[in-house]
């Protein structure tokens, strides 16, 4: 369903976190195995061009996921809190408007889904949505401009003597689940004025903070282990080339093993935000976003479970 509307990458974390609450193994990489296929059928902003007040009245979600059932996509006979089945609920969905509500064979993009990327910059994984993201920079080699945080980055980005050009990549550290804490939507950092001046509307932009799901981009987030927790984002310098191929699900920092190892043994954690209370205790005890962003002592079932024996 994300996929097929060109939905939220905040949905990664939050499903994941849910199914780390029910014991449902579901993994970040089964986001890209999943969704890959699915073909994002909704032309809807930020992803299209139509606002959610017209996919509301061109059918909305029940359109869609009638359209998903007709090609095979969903197990139609799972019982929903209806009381009926998946199919059974959206059997008459109408389409209202073909153009917001895109067919199978005429989607807005071929491969939606949400994109995982892996390699020496993200071993733990990092996502970015590819119906949102410029085609031209889905395979990009450039400069990082690097932010430490979320302060440095509103210091410079408006400096016009800011060392940035269009095939630069922003790089914003420190913005993850235990660095800012809590994770804040800051990842879709806005481009230094001077470069829109002269009408660049994206550039590659990588951390390990959130976006909304209102926003466009060529934006890599989510990536894990995340600097504050000493993962190879707060290794990054000024400078450094970066590899990003979405096709290839690959995002390469372009700095050998040695001067990273000399790096990592230079590094130094941030400063704690707190030493006690509930801000202590969450930065404690949150996970990284792979897991779901949740705290390691709520996963798993607790409590009475109701089983269908049990009625």
């Amino acid at each position: 369903m994300n996929g097929a509307i060109g939905g939220s990458t905040n949905a990664v974390i939050h499903l994941l976190a849910f199914a780390g609450r029910i014991e449902v193994p579901l993994t970040l990489d089964d986001w890209d195995i999943l969704g890959n296929d699915v073909p994002t059928i909704v032309d809807l902003m930020p992803s299209g061009r139509f606002l959610m007040e017209d996919f509301h009245y061109a059918g909305g979600l029940p359109a869609v996921i009638r359209s998903l059932n007709a090609e095979g996509m969903l197990h139609s006979k799972d019982l929903t809190v209806t009381g009926v089945s998946i199919a059974e609920n959206v059997k008459d969905a109408p389409n209202w408007n073909p153009e917001v509500i895109r067919p199978f064979d005429n989607p807005l993009v071929r491969h939606g889904g949400i994109a995982v990327l892996r390699g020496n910059l993200a071993p733990g994984g990092a996502v970015i949505k590819p119906s949102a993201a410029s085609e031209s920079l889905m395979k990009h080699r450039g400069r990082a401009v690097v932010f430490r945080d979320i302060e440095d980055y509103k210091r410079r980005i408006n400096d016009p003597d800011l060392q940035v050009d269009e095939t630069s990549i922003l790089v914003l550290q420190n913005c993850g689940p235990k660095g800012y804490p809590g994770m804040p939507e800051v990842g879709n950092m806005g481009l230094p004025p001077k470069l829109l001046e002269r009408g660049i509307r994206d550039m590659v932009r990588i951390s390990d903070a959130r976006m909304s799901g209102t926003a466009y981009g060529t934006v890599v987030l989510h990536v894990c282990p995340e600097a504050a927790a000493g993962g190879p984002l707060a290794l990054v310098e000024e400078g450094d080339y970066i590899e990003l191929d979405v096709p290839g699900r690959r995002l390469h920092l372009a700095v050998s093993e040695q001067q990273l190892d000399g790096r990592r043994a230079r590094w130094v954690a941030p400063e704690p935000v707190a030493t006690s209370g509930y801000q202590y205790m969450y930065v404690q005890h949150v996970m990284q976003a792979s897991h779901g962003a949740d705290l390691d002592f709520l996963i798993g079932c607790r409590g009475a479970k109701v089983t269908r024996e049990a009625h």
